[in-house]
């Protein structure tokens, strides 16, 4: 059973939190496409963390386990110093939701965590050493060392174990993901040649090079909520926020863990509300708040491309071989020995076989070839056919053929590999598993914020 009363709005420590200086954690600028680092040095000190006051309460419950108000002004610390986020008395709600529901989901994942460790005998959660590893390589990518990170962060009243806290929870959790269902997941070529059928059929349309931050409607209490939010961000972005850095802290996508790099997508990738912005917007811009079905999204369009016919095809055909200069009676008989062979053909793998029993045609492979390589009249149907079908016949001066699709793919050197579309497709499939997870375990918890 679950239930809710307002949250605190802790106006002490909001107080507090206006007065620090959390610029100085500020990011890259947004147009860097390398994967940005944390924090960097501060321009100035800011003051050291206030002691734990006596007016300290509970803000939460999640299944008996206390999250209490110096936790969230703990996170709310945190969200900022690493999102470059400045308070105003605007945002700092939005802050606050955002660590409170932050808490919430890291008491539930820890909490299922330890009961697997105990009935299964086994460790998950990720050790001292580990997060250690971790922070040193979060130091490394900030041209810093570990000291001089945490140095950094209690400069700004962020408690290092707010930060450990977070660091453990989200490897321990991903390592649980993808170690329970990583091995499971089988990605089907179908599945990968039904992706790289999509980005041969989208090749010709221009492609974006996008990041998101997506707020899910579900988790951040309605589409209402979120647009609000989304336009929050957007303010502070535009304040010189970096977008990778908000994206880590507030977005529900896959791709936060990422900085919310999406990479280049083409019309038809994204929702349809999502594809008519990228036509208004430029390199370098941010967009407004996109709703959706399920939430809303900010799209930073970080570069645009023209698309390119670079589609490879695979071909088989049927031909009935003809005289430059056939009669019209000869091509009229040869049409109709091919329009009526065309429907016994049932697949690619077929196609031989269903044309030898015909006297006169020819039916061979024609392999894989970039549509552009093609004869003229091949390239049309060949570019507006999908995979498994068959064109009408076609006339050339060798005669009348039938063309069958029985593949097709994105070429040139922007192509995603074949590994690179299985990793991208797994990576999508256990988010999703992630996500649902975490649903229900929030669907059977008692969670109590107050």
């Amino acid at each position: 059973m679950r239930s809710a009363r307002s949250v605190t709005t802790f106006a002490a420590g909001a107080a507090s939190i206006l007065a620090l200086t959390v610029g100085g954690f500020g990011l890259p600028a947004l147009a860097q496409d390398a994967a940005p680092p944390l924090v960097q040095a501060p321009q100035a000190a800011a003051p050291a963390a206030a002691p734990r006051g006596l007016a300290e309460s509970v803000a939460a419950v999640v299944n008996d386990d206390i999250i209490s108000t110096y936790d969230v002004m703990q996170r709310m610390r945190l969200l900022m110093a690493t999102s470059g986020m400045q308070p105003t008395e605007e945002n700092l709600p939005q802050i606050e939701q955002e660590a409170v529901r932050s808490l919430i989901e890291e008491r539930l994942q820890m909490q299922e965590l330890r009961r697997v460790e105990r009935e299964q005998k086994i460790t998950i959660i990720s050790t001292d050493p580990e997060v250690d590893e971790q922070i040193s390589d979060i130091a490394q990518g900030n041209k810093m060392t570990a000291d001089q990170l945490k140095q950094q962060l209690t400069s700004q009243g962020i408690g290092l174990d707010t930060w450990r806290a977070q660091i453990r929870a989200e490897s321990s959790w991903q390592s649980w993901i993808q170690g329970r269902y990583g091995s499971r997941l089988r990605i089907g070529e179908d599945q990968i040649k039904a992706y790289q059928r999509r980005l041969a059929e989208s090749a010709a349309k221009p492609q974006y090079q996008i990041s998101e931050v997506f707020l899910d409607a579900a988790r951040v209490g309605g589409m209402q909520v979120a647009e609000n939010g989304a336009a929050q961000l957007i303010g502070q972005m535009q304040q010189g926020a970096p977008f990778p850095a908000v994206a880590r802290q507030f977005s529900g996508s896959a791709t936060a863990a990422n900085g919310g790099d999406v990479g280049w997508v083409s019309q038809g990738e994204m929702p349809a509300e999502v594809d008519a912005a990228l036509e208004q917007l430029r390199p370098g811009q941010l967009s407004r708040p996109i709703a959706v079905k399920d939430g809303v999204y900010i799209i930073y369009l970080r570069d645009k491309r023209a698309g390119s016919k670079t589609a490879i095809v695979d071909l088989k055909q049927v031909a009935s071989p003809l005289a430059a200069d056939a009669t019209q009676a000869q091509v009229d008989a040869a049409a109709k020995v091919l329009n009526d062979l065309k429907p016994k053909i049932t697949s690619c793998a077929t196609l031989e076989a269903t044309a030898g029993k015909v006297d006169g045609l020819i039916a061979g492979d024609l392999g894989e070839a970039e549509i552009t390589d093609l004869a003229p009249a091949f390239q049309d149907a060949a570019g507006k056919l999908d995979v498994g079908q068959i064109s009408d016949p076609i006339r050339t001066d060798a005669g009348l053929h039938l063309i069958a699709v029985c593949g097709k793919r994105q070429g040139g050197a922007n192509a995603p590999t074949h590994d690179q579309i299985e990793n991208r497709l797994r990576g999508q499939q256990l988010a999703l598993i992630a996500k649902r997870y975490l649903r229900d375990l929030r669907n059977q918890a008692t969670i109590e914020t107050r």
